[in-house]
């Protein structure tokens, strides 16, 4: 008899590409279990319609039915900080139906639990219903996850909502999962607003009705964190699996110009840990000062580099995936790519796991997702930090000041649609200038740091390895969930 796993991402390809990951991990681990991904759909694009359903035998992708007109319509009506809590929650019955579906196909497989998205809090009704145990998969890291059970504790024990810091005289936070206080002003956008603040409170309450959590981390990178986690007896079970990496996502887009081809046969011109690459995420944008100001430190760092330059999104949709530019020369500084031709390359959409691999490129400009941390880490390219939206400030603070990974260039800049709070102000050439000297020192304690760092992050990946182990345990917790003997 197959133990059968469902798996729900959250809508979005950052999210869906880990959890695939994660499935092909346990069924390459364990032949008896089987997982059943189920794919929800937001009402835009996302990055996920063109996504490559290739995995395993023993991983199967099913579509959740989409709401009707109405359901969407109450949903879009939302507010921003509202809409994917209670988009995720109205798929509750389709996901129930299609889980039916899949039980009464497979008479020779028995459930055995759900792990759902960090945003899918609402599917552990779904599980609960079936009665099997929700597990929930963790896309940032332990010491955010710290950070968000100590706004809900403040709440919920001291009746205090960290989004009137000002009122409560707070600069700095004691979070146990940091090694230093966490200042005030590198929290989340969404913590620091009246209609967040409960949003994000009520997901932390739930994560802690799980079974166990995994975390998308390394006991390498994030001890403190992890113990801080396991010692806090409110906490389920915690399992280290990390970094789990989808290493096919600088596959091509079918919307994209640019080569990755191309992009790697420029780098194979360029000398050894020569080029520094900014790159922003998938949401990641600026205007046309803040492009100005950055090409200006480019040009005077003259610094090789490989810029990812994407366009603003005009959309009012609560998610909207950025497009490349027709012509960079409309947004940069006239002449710019005349006099950089020698030592510069612009990209649109950029293949960032073989940029971060490839030996030519020694430090990365980044918005601090927890995803480019990651494969940064995994590569061994040093980070200058430039924050942007989510939980990527308080990321940039660890880096920098917790960890030593990374040089700043800014950790309390904003640009976030979600909260709708954006930074004042341009960041200047000569910070931005300063930052990137910095992360390609090529004798710097970070970058000895970063490369420690990633042989240990690959060891603990590899058969006896933290992360390895880590998995192992969760795999057996979900086959133990089986009456004993209903495996074969």
């Amino acid at each position: 008899m197959k133990a059968e796993l469902i798996i729900i991402p959250a809508p979005g390809a950052g999210h869906l590409l880990s959890m695939v990951e994660l499935a092909k991990l346990i069924v390459s681990r364990d032949a008896r279990i089987h997982v059943s991904i189920l794919i929800i759909r937001l009402p835009f694009e996302s990055g996920v319609d063109g996504f490559n359903k290739d995995a395993s035998e023993n991983v199967a992708f099913l579509d959740v039915p989409a709401l009707d007109d109405i359901a969407l319509a109450e949903v879009k009506s939302l507010p921003r900080i509202s809409f994917l809590d209670s988009f995720i929650a109205k798929h509750g019955s389709a996901v129930r139906d299609v889980v039916s579906a899949i039980l009464k196909r497979s008479e020779c497989s028995k459930l055995c639990g759900f792990v759902i998205d960090m945003f899918c809090t609402s599917m552990i009704d779904v599980a609960n219903e079936f009665n099997v145990p929700a597990y929930a998969f963790y896309t940032s890291g332990a010491a955010f996850l710290t950070l968000k059970f100590y706004v809900q504790a403040l709440k919920d024990v001291e009746s205090k909502d960290i989004y009137k810091y000002k009122e409560l005289d707070v600069e700095r936070l004691a979070v146990s999962g940091f090694l230093n206080p966490v200042p005030v002003e590198v929290l989340p956008s969404v913590m620091l607003t009246k209609d967040g603040c409960p949003v994000v409170i009520a997901a932390a309450r739930r994560l802690r009705e799980t079974k166990a959590i995994l975390i998308n981390t390394v006991w390498e990178l994030e001890s403190h964190a992890i113990k801080s986690l396991v010692d806090d007896a409110k906490t389920p079970v915690i399992y280290h699996v990390g970094p789990v990496i989808n290493f096919k996502s600088g596959e091509e887009p079918s919307n994209g110009r640019t080569s990755g081809e191309d992009v790697v046969s420029w780098l194979d011109r360029q000398p050894p840990s020569s080029v520094v690459y900014l790159c922003f995420g998938s949401s990641g944008s600026f205007d046309g000062e803040q492009i100005g100001e950055i090409a200006r430190a480019l040009e005077l760092s003259g610094q090789r580099y490989l810029w990812s330059l994407r366009r603003p999104s005009q959309g009012k949709d609560q998610v909207v995936l950025l497009q490349d530019y027709d012509d960079y020369n409309e947004v940069l500084p006239q002449g710019f790519l005349e006099r950089t031709s020698g030592k510069g390359k612009i990209i649109g959409w950029a293949p960032q796991l073989s940029i971060l691999s490839h030996p030519s490129v020694g430090g990365f400009v980044s918005h601090c997702g927890w995803n480019s941390i990651l494969e940064s880490i995994w590569c061994g390219v040093p980070i200058a930090t430039w924050p942007m939206y989510a939980e990527q400030q308080v990321n940039a603070f660890q880096l920098v000041v917790d960890l030593g990974l990374a040089a700043e260039i800014k950790m309390d800049y904003r640009k976030d649609r979600v909260a709708d709070m954006e930074s004042t102000g341009v960041v200047s050439a000569e910070e931005i200038e300063r930052g990137i000297r910095r992360v390609m020192d090529g004798e710097s304690e970070m970058r000895k740091k970063m490369k420690e760092l990633k042989d240990a992050c690959r060891k603990a990946t590899q058969p006896g390895g933290s992360s390895y182990t880590s998995l192992g345990e969760f795999i057996q917790d979900v086959t133990n969930s089986i009456r004993e003997g209903a495996l074969n």
